[in-house]
């Protein structure tokens, strides 16, 4: 749906007819109030903060793994007296 032109100025003139002169330079006076207040609120917060660079934050070495032992189950360290399962065969090898 393309607005023309034509349509522009049937939307003005009930948005005119609705509101009236007097309401809408109103509207656009607090509007244009309230972008001057947004600019300068945003110059006041880049100017009232001192730069304050933040603090070092030293992060101690992780403490060092401890060393992963793994051990091969043998028919004394079965339960029962088990026979281990046989080691895994590696098929691309």
């Amino acid at each position: 749906m393309n607005v023309g032109p034509f349509q522009i100025l049937i939307i003005a003139l009930v948005f005119l007819v609705l509101f009236g002169r007097g309401r809408i330079s109103e509207m656009m006076g607090d509007f244009g109030k309230g972008i001057k207040s947004f600019k300068q609120g945003m110059a006041d917060e880049t100017t009232d903060r001192p730069v304050t660079p933040p603090p070092a934050q030293i992060t101690p070495p992780a403490p060092p793994a401890a060393p992963v032992t793994t051990t091969t189950p043998t028919a004394e360290t079965m339960p029962g007296g088990a026979t281990p399962p046989p080691p895994p065969t590696n098929p691309s090898a």
